[in-house]
């Protein structure tokens, strides 16, 4: 059975084969991501969980900047043509030779940092008190440790992707998010969020440790090689220097973000870190599945010059993601206050909290169609190779995104900082869009008009049935209980999902029915067996 899901996944004409497999993993992975917050939130109160997110922040920025940016950019794109060209000995001695070299920097920076730290923190949280100042920073110099395992694990995932591999890459989190689970569940009560840190090191070994098989059944067998002046090695290192800027940029704002949010109330920023954490649920199971699934496929099409089913595929990812998110959008608004309730509102997340979680939430949830449309838009400049065009948007967007920060912070609290996010995702993603449809005239039409208007409708009506189906609901369940609100918002959002899907059935979308067909090629129609 696991060799007939991997076939499945693997037709290059399944691209919503392959990226059901990673809506059900990824959905597994935000399901468990949603437990391990609950728990968190349950077993830490947010005076120490604004400790815990706040020591994330370092090492996060220097694994994005080195690492991430390099797979999702460069390293897929440059791996896919040697591959594509039967030079797969070619591939390997790249990968090895990124690996080689992205291990030894990263231990290097960890030992740095690890004396930087003391030094780092005061910039990054300035109104935390002494206390937390010292356990930020120890917390930061353990966490150090996972950007090492993170970039041997994304440079394996790099070469399943490449592969259309997707079914162990797509694992990897799941057994992540499982180990922080089991710490928050049953060390958190007795040694708090140091030993949750521990289990987070953990869990990261273990992302790399899960791909491990599937790319050595591939033919993959590591080396330690440090070939800096190989072709590939040099054009990946050239690509992902803008991409790197982007991610650097990306970081400042989170940054920014935690230094605005430590001198809010105390748990701002456990608060944003926990509302950001459920807000990208959807873009993460709907958009990222097919943004990922599709981008070998994009990368490949760029490789061999065809324009016009690469603009096909582009054009019908973007629509289904539309179609998908925008139930979510109105799901995530409207009920904004149960969800919060349902995941976060327990133990010793107070009631405080979960209004100003709410709240944010609202926010946040006000652009995920943006936030799901981005990563497909920059992937499909990064397998024509072009990093700088989405790397220069991204800076755009975050500076507007920085300026406009203070000010709405002031006046909102943490809120506005995710309306802040919230703004300039729509503005990264409006000028992506642009500046693609000037390469690919035919990604616009008035089909996609249409079909647009279609959902905006859909979604509208949905919206009020949800309200007033909640309204109905209010007086015959206790809202008091944890089970009277989940038939409440259960209730409400599954009608309102019936509801739309009717309404799109009704008015013939076709977004609905590619999802329905279950495979969808480059010019919409499905294919046949081989």
């Amino acid at each position: 059975m696991w060799q007939k899901l991997q076939k499945w996944v693997h037709r290059e004409n399944s691209l919503v084969g392959a990226a059901g497999i990673l809506v059900l993993t990824m959905t597994l992975s935000n399901v468990l991501g949603l437990l391990r917050d609950h728990y968190l939130a349950r077993n830490i109160e947010t005076y120490h969980l604004d400790i815990y997110y706040a020591a994330f922040r370092i090492p996060d920025l220097i694994f994005n900047i080195l690492i991430f940016g390099a797979i999702s950019a460069a390293f897929i794109p440059v791996f896919t043509s040697y591959i594509a060209q039967g030079e797969r000995r070619i591939a390997w001695r790249i990968t090895n030779s990124l690996i080689s070299i992205s291990a030894v920097i990263l231990l290097v920076l960890a030992i740095v940092f690890y004396f930087l730290m003391p030094f780092i923190t005061p910039l990054l949280v300035p109104k935390f008190d002494t206390y937390r100042l010292q356990e930020t920073t120890k917390l930061a110099r353990i966490l150090m440790l996972t950007p090492i395992f993170f970039s041997v694990s994304y440079f394996l995932g790099g070469v399943l992707n490449s592969f259309k591999r997707f079914v162990a890459y797509s694992f990897a989190p799941i057994v992540y998010n499982l180990a922080i689970i089991v710490g928050a569940i049953f060390v958190a009560p007795h040694w708090g969020i140091n030993g949750v840190v521990l289990f987070v090191v953990a869990g990261s070994a273990l992302h790399m440790l899960i791909q491990v098989p599937t790319v050595i059944s591939l033919g993959y067998r590591y080396r330690p090689i440090f070939d800096f002046k190989h072709q590939g090695v040099r054009k990946i290192a050239r690509l992902m220097i803008p991409r790197a800027i982007g991610m650097g940029a990306n970081n400042i704002l989170l940054f920014v973000y935690t230094a605005i949010s430590s001198a809010l109330a105390a748990g701002s920023i456990a608060v944003f870190n926990l509302a950001n954490n459920i807000q990208t649920m959807p873009t993460v199971v709907f958009a990222t599945s097919f943004s990922t699934a599709v981008f070998p496929i994009l990368a490949h099409r760029a490789s061999i010059h065809d324009h016009e089913s690469f603009s096909s595929y582009l054009t019908r990812s973007m629509r289904v993601i539309v179609y998908l998110l925008a139930p979510s959008t109105v799901i995530f608004i409207l009920l904004r206050a149960q969800i919060i309730r349902l995941i976060l509102g327990s133990g010793k997340f107070g009631w405080s909290d979960t209004k100003m979680a709410a709240l944010t939430l609202g926010w946040f949830s006000f652009s995920l169609i943006a936030q799901g449309l981005i990563p497909l838009f920059a992937k499909a400049f990064y397998a024509r190779h072009d990093t700088k065009t989405p790397t220069i948007i991204s800076v755009i967007s975050i500076v507007i995104s920085v300026v406009i920060a203070y000010p709405l912070a002031r006046s909102m609290g943490v809120a506005g900082l995710a309306l802040s996010f919230s703004i300039g995702s729509y503005i990264n993603a409006i000028l992506l869009y642009i500046l693609l449809r000037k390469i690919f005239r035919n990604i616009w039409s008035w089909q996609i008009v249409i079909s647009t208007l279609k959902i905006f409708a859909a979604s509208v009506i949905m919206a009020v049935v949800v309200r007033e189906t909640g309204h109905m609901l209010y007086n015959y369940v206790n809202m008091q209980r944890f089970w009277g609100v989940f038939v409440q918002a259960g209730i409400a959002a599954v009608i309102g999902l019936a509801v739309y899907l009717l309404l799109t059935y009704i008015l013939g979308s076709q977004e609905l029915i590619w999802a329905l067909r279950r495979s969808v090629n480059g010019n919409g129609a499905t294919k046949s067996k081989k």
